[in-house]
């Protein structure tokens, strides 16, 4: 999660971050409700300009944006957070994503084809999720509790969770970390404020 309040304004203004943060007191339930209310308001009409954005930035400036995403791991991030969002917030309201995401491939595919190929072209996107659920949570913050080894996904779950603060323990013992992305790792430890020590490829450890 990027925690930095001082960047350029974008859909958040820095007042708005240090809010979400917790790092800004509004001094009424009244003003907190306000920021809460311009926040959501803001993120709709975003959501809105790219639409707009879609069919009128010149090329030139879209690969300008994107212009070091395969190196900028926050901006790579950055993308997957906004996907992230996009899935939760369609998923709570009852909105299959693959009725987002299916016609958003193809058309930009169809698009892609006429542009660079100067043709038509036939796009099948075949999108699927299966979720099997796992470890129960408090069973999670028990086991950190014991001072016992919880693997990076059982880790995130509670962080994601919010009821329980993996902040609180002085150090965290991660298991089953073979094939797991150091970055993933690397930002689990950011927001715990902890630092990553990789005691072998199955193991590592996040302490103060």
């Amino acid at each position: 999660m990027n925690t930095d309040t001082s960047r350029d304004r974008g859909i958040l203004s820095p007042a708005d971050r240090a809010y979400l943060l917790g790092e800004r007191e509004m001094s009424h339930d009244q003003s907190a409700r306000n920021a809460e209310a311009r926040i959501r308001r803001r993120i709709r009409d975003a959501i809105l300009d790219f639409d707009l954005l879609l069919h009128t930035l010149p090329a030139k400036d879209r690969r300008q944006v994107f212009d070091e995403v395969a190196t900028d791991p926050e901006l790579l991030d950055g993308l997957r957070a906004m996907v992230a969002f996009t899935y939760v917030g369609t998923k709570e309201q009852g909105l299959d994503f693959e009725d987002v995401l299916v016609p958003a491939v193809r058309n930009s595919e169809e698009a892609y084809a006429a542009k660079r190929f100067d043709a038509t072209a036939d796009v099948e996107v075949t999108f699927s999720v299966e979720t099997s659920v796992k470890e129960n949570i408090r069973e999670v913050a028990a086991s950190l509790q014991a001072g016992e080894p919880v693997t990076p996904g059982a880790l995130f779950s509670l962080v994601m969770q919010g009821e329980y603060d993996p902040a609180d323990h002085d150090e965290i013992t991660l298991v089953g970390t073979e094939g797991v992305d150091d970055q993933f790792l690397a930002r689990l430890a950011e927001y715990l404020e902890a630092d990553l020590e990789r005691v072998s490829d199955s193991r590592a450890v996040l302490g103060r």
